[in-house]
């Protein structure tokens, strides 16, 4: 099979790295070589973090070039914006429509920009657009948006059982966050099945 590309961006302290180690796990374990990097980005909270998820039967490079990118999962509007040519003519945008304010719109510099879903869609992109801060909230904790946006991403992948990608949550989370992030999976994952692609 030929390489595919996720790319997984969001803002520091959204808990990016373990959506990507989640999903790293899952597909690895699928029998898939996988490149996980995180290239971008700054770890303190509110920094631009961008990770690259690469699979396939061999994948020589862990970095993704602009428009190769098969699915963006953005954890916040404005990223998702950002990193919009980086998507493939063909490919998904999966984002969660909570905005996060960078400190130019912060300190009054600039103001965040409006319709950012309506402006990538009429730019062509195929975008799935969701609260998933709602989801969480649902779930339990605002903490599990990342879980919910993997298990929104897992209905992307008909081939991989639910099971799985359960079973990755039980190796990546510590025990005592396994049951909430367990059902903001599956409240993700109810969303994702739900939206007409």
């Amino acid at each position: 099979m030929s390489t595919k590309n996720i790319m997984i961006v969001g803002v520091g302290g959204q808990g990016t790295l373990l959506a990507s180690k989640l999903l790293g796990d899952v597909l690895l374990r699928q029998g898939y070589d996988v490149k996980v990097s995180e290239v971008h980005g700054m770890s303190q909270r509110g920094g631009s973090v961008v990770t690259y998820v690469r699979y396939g039967e061999k994948v020589y490079s862990p970095v993704i070039d602009r428009g190769e990118a098969d699915v963006i999962l953005s954890f916040e509007k404005l990223e998702a914006a950002r990193w919009l040519s980086w998507l493939k003519p063909e490919g998904l945008m999966i984002t969660n429509t909570q905005e996060m304010e960078p400190m130019p719109v912060i300190t009054g510099a600039a103001a965040y920009p409006e319709n950012l879903v309506e402006k990538m869609r009429a730019a062509g992109a195929r975008v799935m657009a969701k609260d998933f801060l709602a989801i969480a909230m649902e779930a339990g904790s605002p903490r599990t948006v990342n879980v919910a946006l993997i298990g929104c991403l897992s209905t992307s992948f008909a081939e991989i059982p639910e099971e799985d990608w359960l079973a990755a949550i039980d190796r990546i989370v510590p025990e005592k966050f396994r049951d909430l992030n367990k059902k903001a999976f599956a409240l993700g994952r109810q969303a994702g099945q739900k939206e007409d692609r």
